[in-house]
């Protein structure tokens, strides 16, 4: 695969919510030809992030915002002057990139993961880069 990174777009609808990205990820590494290496995920965002959680259950996502949410609440008295100052704590507590391996052509996960886009600022048009390196 050639050293360019891989673009995925992703609309958002509420001012947090995360989006399984998962299948998205898994195509272009399947595109990559790549057998055995490391997949990075990133987004360029300073009020979004990428995390790894589980896919099975809507629950889970359900409850990850209202845990966030608490943990980070809207109205502290933020200085901050676009008023966005809680997705940005939110942003740097998850992180804005995973590194999954690849082993076989295929991620390495978990029966239960996914990768997931996480938006604490929308809604919005968002994008995610994905990377595929082969191991040497």
């Amino acid at each position: 695969m050639s050293e360019k990174h891989k673009i995925i777009n992703v609309s958002t609808s509420k001012k947090v919510q995360l989006v399984d990205v998962t299948g998205e990820v898994e195509k272009i590494v399947q595109g990559s030809g790549v057998n055995n290496g490391v997949c990075y995920v990133f987004t360029p965002h300073t009020t979004a992030a990428i995390t790894i959680n589980e896919n099975a259950d809507p629950d889970v996502q359900r409850d990850f915002v209202l845990g966030i949410n608490e943990m980070v609440p809207e109205n502290l008295g933020y200085s901050h002057s676009e008023g966005n100052s809680p997705a940005h704590i939110k942003s740097s507590l998850v992180g804005c990139s995973m590194a999954v391996f690849i082993e076989n052509g295929a991620l390495v996960l978990g029966q239960w993961q996914g990768l997931y886009f996480c938006e604490f600022d929308g809604p919005r048009s968002r994008q995610v880069f994905v990377k595929v390196l082969k191991q040497n």
